[in-house]
């Protein structure tokens, strides 16, 4: 190679994903990916509550397109357990920007979590979730074509309301994005087996710990310090260079949802079984996204969700792990992006099966 090639090649490295300094080019290290970017802090355009049935206050943000056009589509984003509508940072920059089609995107969080009000155990559970979903859709997104993205958790409240509401889907719902989640036997394989059996006695205690002396159960918690960084790190993600930024917003969001909420859920996570749910997506176009590393809702639980949903396309992000929104935000934007556009092409013009089985 000439000296010319050779430093041709070494700016486009520097361009690519590098930096200069002192002459020498380096790829940038995990510390540096993120640092200083306010995770989670994105201003809403507008903040409300919405009332539940029963009474419960959640949490709802909305989102306008960056340029101020006129959406074509409502994006509603259905958040995990022990998170919050902050997850979703890196969808919220990338839907936002979008012009082709402009989409209104509807936040909220979970009962109990974020700022959503804290229930009490008899409500935690993923029939009531799905209520949740339909009440905040009914006050948010009352008309108009509608696209409905959940992770984990969130993805099993969407199942659900599937099952509960099959003609909002037919209707309306152009489209579904079901990412790192399952549709039954939660914990039957990978490392979620012992944290979410609903007949771990270890589980079973922690939740009457919690009742009779939360403040210290708290405590333990924070505690752990390092240690606990440490498994988030592995529970949630897949690449060992992950950023610190990212598993420190994580920890974050983590930290807020306390012990007690975490006990109420882990019932209705073990005994999830919405297999039968999946056929009230059959409307709707459906994502189904994956990681291969994710040791929470293993890569399997998404494959049988696309085999129960043949017409489904299938994406599988290597090297990712459960919180594979965070860890590869472009990836995941890319395949919502091609999901929304294919949605509004199609709104109002019938039901079809859609770009491609990826």
């Amino acid at each position: 190679m000439s000296v010319t090639n050779r430093v041709l090649a070494g700016v486009g490295m520097a361009i690519a994903g590098g930096a200069v300094v002192a002459g020498v080019i380096r790829a940038r290290r995990p510390e540096e990916l993120h640092a200083g970017e306010a995770l989670g802090a994105l201003p809403p355009t507008r903040v409300s509550t919405v009332a539940a049935a029963d009474g419960a206050a959640l949490s709802v943000e909305e989102v306008d397109p960056d340029d101020g056009g006129k959406p074509e589509l409502t994006v509603v984003l259905v958040h995990g357990f022990a998170l919050s509508r902050r997850c979703w940072h890196f969808q919220r920059q990338g839907l936002a920007a979008m012009t082709e089609p402009r989409v209104r995107q509807v936040l909220y969080d979970h009962r109990s979590h974020g700022r959503s009000a804290l229930t009490d155990e008899a409500s935690s559970t993923i029939e009531q979730l799905a209520l949740d979903l339909d009440d905040v859709i009914r006050a948010m997104a009352p008309d108009g074509p509608l696209v409905l993205v959940g992770h984990s958790m969130g993805g099993m409240a969407i199942m659900e309301l599937a099952e509960k509401n099959p003609e909002l889907f037919a209707d309306r719902v152009e489209g579904v994005a079901l990412i790192g989640t399952s549709a039954g036997e939660v914990g039957k394989s990978g490392l979620s087996r012992p944290l979410l059996s609903k007949y771990n006695p270890l589980t079973r205690y922690l939740g009457r710990f919690a009742d009779w002396q939360p403040g210290l159960v708290e405590l333990v918690r924070a505690s752990g310090g390092q240690l606990t960084r440490q498994a988030v790190r592995r529970l949630a993600f897949g690449s060992r260079s992950v950023s610190p930024s990212l598993v420190d917003f994580l920890m974050d969001m983590l930290n807020v949802t306390p012990v007690r909420v975490l006990a109420d859920f882990i019932d209705t996570l073990g005994s999830h079984n919405r297999y039968a749910a999946l056929a009230g997506l059959k409307h709707s176009r459906v994502l189904v996204i994956g990681a291969d590393e994710d040791r929470m809702t293993p890569f399997e639980h998404t494959e049988r969700i696309a085999l129960e949903l043949p017409d489904a396309v299938l994406v599988r992000a290597r090297g990712a792990g459960h919180m594979v929104m965070l860890e590869q935000p472009d990836f995941v934007n890319e395949h919502l992006a091609d999901l929304l556009r294919d949605c509004a092409r199609g709104a109002g013009a019938g039901r079809r099966k859609w770009w491609r089985r990826g």
